[in-house]
């Protein structure tokens, strides 16, 4: 009977870290709203697709700042504190687009974003070893993307939504996203604060260059370039999606941003079946088929003029590009057990790919004259991923 009662009591203990810990993903997920803000954001200003890049590439470029030093933050304040610090930042930036309509105060706002994104995918990942054991944190981490994936799918559609229904929003317009986000991220703090997670600290702090160091690993740098691929392809197709069908179909943003709905649909459900299939499934050919599929959709995307072709090929990017970040983030992270703060924080600076590849694509696009150059950027980060295959251990 006592066994019963503590097995029934350590049950109900890790679903109550459970859900605040998921909740936090959740969290994360407003960082894709970027996507959705810069294209309308694009529209009022009358931006070219350079300046309106400029958007999404700025929220990932604090990643490269702040990541490692998050990685030595946890090794003093603990993994709960820095995701509390990350929310809080979060929830900051979401307020002020309610108070703007400017550049730069969008500017100010997803600056904030970035910050406080990086902040906690640094330190929420390795939050989730804390709950569950190294088996088990590929499929984990992906239930994590899962949940956070609902939050990118909700983001088109509440802009959406708030901009043809501005009395009902209060006159903000496709802006609503940002209040309804912010009291979701208010209700994670307080959830987060009052769940107690048991930590294991590290023996020692390390400095920058430490962290740093570990790129000269060549397994962890290939994983580091992986990150940067694989958040690449998300942004640049969050971004891109409605600018294909806006230029081959004439269709206005606001039915071709349903473009980037289909891509986070199908993110959530890859993400969903990729929490299931990674605990039988080998990761090597769980990856390698995902792989496959963004490869396939590059080419659609190449020479597709009709929107359910368009539409297909938006859809294979986004269940293939679901579960990469888990399996390479999981990967990364078991290669090094004793350097799980830092490593994280070397993974997550991968995420200035989401500054590198919306650049390229702009820049491409622009050069060439229309989104066949941000198709092309987009598919040697899936020709690198094709590659990476061959370096996972099924672990």
């Amino acid at each position: 009977m006592d066994n019963t009662q503590s097995m029934q009591m350590g049950r109900r203990t890790a679903l109550m870290q459970f859900i605040p810990v998921m909740l936090c993903f959740f969290a994360m997920g407003f960082v894709d709203l970027v996507g959705t803000a810069s294209n309308y954001v694009q529209q009022e200003l009358g931006l070219n697709d350079s300046q309106a890049n400029l958007f999404p590439s700025l929220v990932f470029f604090w990643f490269l700042i702040f990541s490692v030093p998050t990685g030595m933050l946890m090794n003093k304040i603990g993994r709960k504190c820095t995701v509390l610090l990350s929310l809080i930042v979060t929830a900051v930036s979401l307020f002020i687009p309610m108070f703007g309509e400017g550049y730069y105060t969008m500017l100010i706002a997803f600056s904030l974003l970035g910050i406080g994104n990086a902040l906690m995918q640094t330190s929420l990942n390795p939050l989730v070893s804390n709950l569950i054991t190294p088996d088990k944190l590929a499929s984990t981490l992906t239930f994590g993307q899962f949940v956070k994936a609902i939050a990118s799918f909700l983001a088109p559609i509440l802009a959406a939504w708030g901009a043809t229904s501005a009395v009902i929003t209060f006159g903000l317009g496709w802006r609503v996203l940002f209040p309804i986000y912010a009291l979701v991220c208010l209700l994670s703090i307080s959830m987060l604060a009052a769940t107690p997670i048991e930590e294991k600290r590290p023996d020692k702090a390390s400095g920058i260059m430490e962290c740093v160091r570990l790129l000269g690993r060549p397994f962890i740098l290939l994983c580091f370039i992986g990150i940067m691929c694989h958040v690449g392809i998300d942004v640049g197709t969050n971004t891109t999606a409605p600018k294909i069908i806006i230029e081959r179909l004439g269709l206005p943003l606001e039915e071709a941003g349903f473009a980037t709905g289909i891509y986070f649909i199908f993110r959530t459900g890859g993400s969903l079946l990729g929490a299931i299939l990674l605990r039988s499934v080998s990761a090597k050919k769980f990856f390698a088929l995902s792989v496959a599929m963004m490869l396939v959709a590059m080419g659609i995307l190449f020479v597709s003029h009709t929107i359910h072709m368009i539409y297909i090929g938006i859809a294979l990017i986004g269940f293939g590009n679901s579960n990469i970040f888990s399996v390479i983030f999981s990967q990364a992270l078991n290669n090094s057990p004793a350097e799980q703060n830092e490593v994280s924080g070397l993974m997550i600076m991968g995420l200035f790919g989401g500054t590198v590849f919306p650049l390229a694509m702009g820049y491409a696009s622009d050069f060439l004259g229309g989104q066949f150059g941000a198709v092309a950027v987009m598919t040697l980060g899936v020709l690198y991923l094709m590659m990476y295959t061959l370096k996972i251990k099924n672990n």
